[in-house]
């Protein structure tokens, strides 16, 4: 009897099992009308049991039916998926004005998948870049059901999106305007290496070819004035109550950004609930390669890469499924990968404990340009006065945000590591090196550098690398900032600069976690542009508007009173 029994309960759990392998994805694309009467493509993926379940939903302009493959990923895991073609782009009404609508129209979906007879009432968001905006600006709005968000390599104020240290991200703004603005038939565009180098700055779109009203607005407005106001979440973000999953590199260009999101959640949020429900992870990737080990030149190692959905699916069981076997998993707030070891270490916050602010002086004898100049980096700071460096920043000759070759002309330069020793053969660039290190030092947490600058116009840039030097000579970009001499004080409120006058500035060269081995060196690269990643300074300060442009006299100094230095948060320990 009892073998019976054993036989019959295996038959049905085998019966089971056989019926779920057997459930079939089904899709269906309907309308969903937002609040204006505007419809919005929508295609929805579940299983065909028909019982209501979480929901995933994610909101793209990338076109919605490129998601099926993850969407049937989903549905496997027990949750309904949901893509929608954002207003105005692929299927949907409308006109695309980016950004715009985008918490409005999320409100309005979430709304409306908790009113359908498949949704059990959860819902969760995620995605990357513009699609992980939409989750941000739907959060905001607070639609109810709206349970969990994963928002990937993505910010909370626009502004931040465009701009550093008020200096435009003039390549990737012109260039996704460019591809996302209806462009007159029989037009065809100008070719980038030369559009991207007009001046001024404000005719732009004509010199790519076409009318382009967004980018317009967007690159004449260089401050984080009212126009950006609407599109600043940031200040919103303590008042929710969502468990968030941040995920970025330290190549993205969104890397403060998501990574200021994480601090501010795990460490400002109303909700102490809240605040125990973040997790960063923090790769070494670009914004093309999160989950990847090969990123531009480099190969970070088979522990780089990451099955990023495998790990949103953990989240979402976790929070959204609210899987009692998820929840009882230990998760670390955050998981980092350091480069040059290439190892992942946890840690309950960014930066992590235990790390030092440790300054690193520059020292040389007035002749740090290039890699074979004398420039020098140090623990100890100078003792006797040493002469300033020079460098001239010609707006007709910018430095390149990475090396130009045959294969990547200067329209295409990449976030991504790269060797830097062609740009530290120009005059230019000033170049200051540890030598071979006897030890191997270990960093976490946000970069910066304190430099004591003059220049013989009313505004200039300071552009710096920090940089690991191998054995071989191949020089790896490991972080960089940029800083305009006007907006040292405020970005709202610039101030020009007086020639010769030294000023103290500080450069923030963003969140990075790297072993520099022993033998490697540690350097770091100071020079006047990082073209066409950031626009260029005309050095005049005359304003967008003009053609304007100077070549200007730029100096680092390392006087006894005013001692230029980076400072790393190096590591008390090396803990996995």
């Amino acid at each position: 009897m009892k073998t019976k029994l054993v036989l019959l309960v295996a038959l049905v759990i085998c019966n089971v099992v056989l019926a779920e392998a057997k459930a079939e994805v089904k899709t269906e694309t309907v309308s969903v009308t937002m609040r204006d009467g505007t419809k919005l493509a929508t295609d929805v993926y579940r299983d065909d049991a028909g019982k209501p379940a979480p929901v995933v939903l994610i909101r793209t302009p990338y076109d919605r039916t490129k998601q099926q493959g993850i969407g049937e990923r989903w549905v496997k895991a027990g949750y309904v998926f949901v893509a929608q073609d954002c207003r105005g782009t692929r299927a949907s009404e409308g006109a695309l004005a980016p950004y715009n609508n985008e918490g409005q129209d999320g409100y309005d979906t979430i709304e409306w998948i908790t009113r359908q007879s498949w949704c059990n009432g959860r819902v969760g968001m995620v995605g990357g870049s513009y699609v992980g905006a939409v989750q941000w600006q739907a959060a905001v709005e607070n639609p109810p059901g709206l349970a969990v968000i994963a928002p990937q390599a993505t910010w909370s104020s626009f502004y931040r999106n465009l701009y550093l240290g008020g200096s435009v991200r003039l390549a990737l703004i012109s260039g996704w305007i460019a591809g996302n603005t209806p462009k007159p038939e029989g037009v065809k565009p100008a070719d980038m290496n030369d559009a991207l180098m007009r001046l001024p700055l404000s005719d732009i779109d004509e010199a790519i070819g076409w009318p382009m009203p967004w980018l317009d607005a967007y690159l004449t407005h260089p401050e984080p004035n009212g126009f950006w106001t609407r599109l600043d979440l940031t200040s919103r973000l303590p008042d929710l109550q969502l468990p968030t999953l941040h995920v970025v590199g330290y190549y993205d260009f969104f890397s403060r950004e998501s990574v200021d999101n994480f601090v501010i959640m795990q460490k400002q949020a109303r909700d102490p609930q809240t605040r125990r429900q973040q997790r960063l992870v923090l790769g070494p990737w670009d914004h093309g390669t999160i989950g990847k080990s090969q990123v531009a030149e480099v190969d970070f190692g088979t522990e780089a890469a990451l099955d990023i959905a495998a790990i949103q699916f953990d989240w979402f069981d976790r929070h959204l499924k609210q899987d009692a076997a998820a929840q009882a998993k230990p998760f670390p707030p955050v998981r980092y990968f350091s480069m040059g070891d290439n190892v992942w270490r946890d840690a309950q916050q960014w930066p992590p404990e235990g790390v030092i602010p440790t300054s690193f002086f520059l020292h040389s004898d007035g002749k740090a340009n290039t890699r074979k100049g004398t420039g020098r980096l140090s623990r100890e700071a100078p003792t006797t006065e040493q002469p300033a460096d020079t460098f001239r920043a010609d707006p007709a000759n910018p430095v390149p945000a990475c090396p130009v070759t045959a294969t990547r002309p200067i329209k295409a330069a990449v976030w991504g590591p790269v060797d830097q020793t062609a740009l530290e053969d120009r005059s230019d660039v000033l170049v200051y090196s540890t030598g071979p290190l006897a030890e191997s030092l270990t960093f976490a947490g946000n970069v910066e550098a304190k430099l004591h600058v003059s220049t013989d116009t009313p505004d200039a840039d300071w552009a710096v690398k920090l940089v690991d030097v191998r054995p071989d000579g191949f020089a790896q970009n490991l972080a960089t900032g940029i800083l305009r001499g006007r907006y040292r004080n405020s970005l709202l409120k610039p101030e020009l600069m007086k020639p010769g006058q030294v000023y103290e500035i500080t450069v923030d060269l963003g969140p990075c976690a790297a072993t520099i081995v022993k033998g490697h060196q540690l350097r770091v690269d100071i020079c006047g542009s990082l073209f066409p990643l950031h626009d260029r300074n005309p050095n005049t300060a005359e304003g967008i508007f003009s053609s304007q442009t100077a070549i200007a006299t730029e100096q680092v100094h390392h006087r006894l009173d005013a001692l230029s230095r980076l400072i790393l948060p190096i590591s008390s320990s090396s803990k996995k």
